[in-house]
């Protein structure tokens, strides 16, 4: 029973040390400090989704915020940038109807004051109808991933039926594992707790030409 305790113990540690190397992996490093609590702590979770399922991370960004997808994997896989920080970069590009390109050019110089800094300077004051509408956008992203969200007191006025399994609810009893089938051309699907992520055409046109828009599915 000691040594079986002992193993439980290793097994434990090896895979906090894990999780730690992983976010000290990031280019940044991880702090976010959006002024916000539970954006904090969603993007904290996006980071473990994003890393782990690449795929469905990557059609969101580009077929639901407008990112390129030339783009998002260029900071994901070659400038080993965090998901969580991916995400709202194109998160606020998208509130502001501004490429996200623009926002990341902000974080990548400005990143020590914090995503509620650079949100607010951008014309995203804390409080204001657009943090408001930037907030909201992670309910619709989570409920496409089929990942459990839990709401705050702020957003459950917004979605007073999420969860209690009406349309546009979700309710997943996982954590949002998903699992991608991929045929010889690269394409996939991918189906997440329960939940499906389609973005229709598997195409990256549009990509290429460095705009801000794009359809597609890549991994």
């Amino acid at each position: 029973m000691t040594h079986k305790i002992k193993i439980i113990a290793l097994a434990v540690a090896l895979a906090a040390a894990a999780g730690s190397t992983q976010a000290q992996d990031f280019v940044f490093g991880w702090n976010p400090r959006s002024g916000d609590m539970w954006i904090d702590q969603r993007l904290g979770d996006i980071n473990d989704y994003g890393y782990r399922y690449r795929d469905p991370f990557m059609d969101e960004m580009v077929v639901h915020y407008g990112a390129p997808r030339v783009l998002v994997r260029e900071l994901l896989i070659d400038r080993r940038w965090a998901p969580g920080d991916v995400y709202y970069a194109c998160s606020i590009a998208h509130t502001l109807g501004i490429p996200c390109r623009n926002v990341v050019e902000v974080w990548d110089r400005d990143h020590g004051q914090g995503w509620g800094a650079v949100a607010k300077r951008m014309g995203i004051k804390p409080g204001s109808a657009q943090f408001h509408r930037l907030k909201k956008g992670f309910v619709p992203t989570y409920d496409r991933w089929g990942r459990t969200v839990v709401l705050d007191a702020d957003l459950r006025r917004d979605f007073p039926n999420h969860g209690k399994g009406t349309k546009g609810g979700a309710s997943h009893g996982n954590s949002g594992k998903s699992s991608a089938s991929h045929d010889n051309s690269g394409k996939s699907s991918a189906s997440h707790g329960g939940g499906k992520s389609k973005s229709g055409n598997s195409s990256d046109k549009g990509n290429q030409k460095g705009g801000d828009k794009g359809k597609g599915k890549n991994k």
